[in-house]
């Protein structure tokens, strides 16, 4: 397919692993809250005249809801999750483009916000608080032919990163990644103090060999588990979007995005 060959490599992958080894928050908001650290990928196999679209999701790690007990700095099952929010898709905003734009620099996410607002209508990622999720990354090859949905299943592959996996909270629980938080983001430096210097974790990027491992299946009703590169039902998503998935972002005026889900 065209989707052969394409591999993928997070961005920062040892600041992923501090958070991760420290158990990853990510704020949700009703108006919506960026993440930190960032989605940023490097992309490489790509035809470089062929065209690409690039999105993003987050599935449930499990279906449990959680809590955090300070007295033990650790999180503890709460109870059985609530009900999965709507399922929305990110389409980053450069959608679609060319292999060659795409791999010659880091591609960011970094417009995408989380909320835990049911309603949101503003195109953010509906999440739980105090539920566990894993973000997944998708490529989807533009084919130009007019029938092109009917290689659907084929022209995709999609990518995922289990040092990613984060809980959402409306507030940080751990005061080790608020510390974390303030000390590897150039945005919160208004928040340090003198007194925090010790807390500062070194940031040096380490040379990392990580094996890309998507998901086998995009059913949120189904445990995530890591594979080797695997097809999902992604695509029936993109072109038959349905009342349970919905576009997560507006597209382009020209319509780039949106022609090429429905046509």
């Amino acid at each position: 397919s065209a989707c052969d060959g394409i591999t993928v490599q997070l961005e920062m992958p040892a600041l992923w692993q501090q958070f991760d080894q420290l158990g990853t928050e990510m704020i949700v908001t009703k108006a919506g809250r960026r993440m930190f650290p960032t989605f940023q990928v490097q992309i490489t196999g790509m035809y470089p005249a062929a065209e690409y679209v690039l999105l993003m999701d987050f599935v449930p790690v499990d279906d449990k809801r959680y809590r955090y007990a300070f007295h033990s700095s650790s999180w503890l099952v709460a109870g059985r999750a609530d009900v999965v929010a709507p399922s929305r898709m990110h389409f980053h905003p450069d959608s679609p483009a060319c292999g060659a734009q795409w791999m010659k620099q880091t591609v960011s996410f970094d417009s995408l916000k989380l909320t835990n607002n049911l309603l949101d209508d503003n195109g953010h990622m509906i999440l739980n608080s105090m539920h566990r999720y894993q973000p997944r990354f998708h490529v989807v090859y533009v084919e130009p032919a007019p029938d092109s949905y009917f290689n659907a299943h084929r022209n995709f592959c999609s990518f995922s990163f289990p040092e990613t996996r984060f809980m959402a909270v409306t507030a940080y629980q751990n005061h080790r990644i608020t510390q974390l938080k303030i000390a590897s983001n150039p945005f919160a430096k208004g928040f340090r103090t003198a007194d925090e210097t010790p807390f500062l974790i070194s940031l040096q990027r380490v040379h990392v060999t990580h094996a890309v491992l998507p998901f086998l299946s995009i059913n949120l009703n189904t445990n995530v588990v890591c594979s080797t590169l695997t097809r999902s039902p992604l695509p029936i998503c993109l072109y038959r979007l349905s009342n349970s998935a919905q576009l997560a972002t507006r597209c382009p005026k020209d319509g780039g995005a949106e022609h090429f889900i429905h046509k």
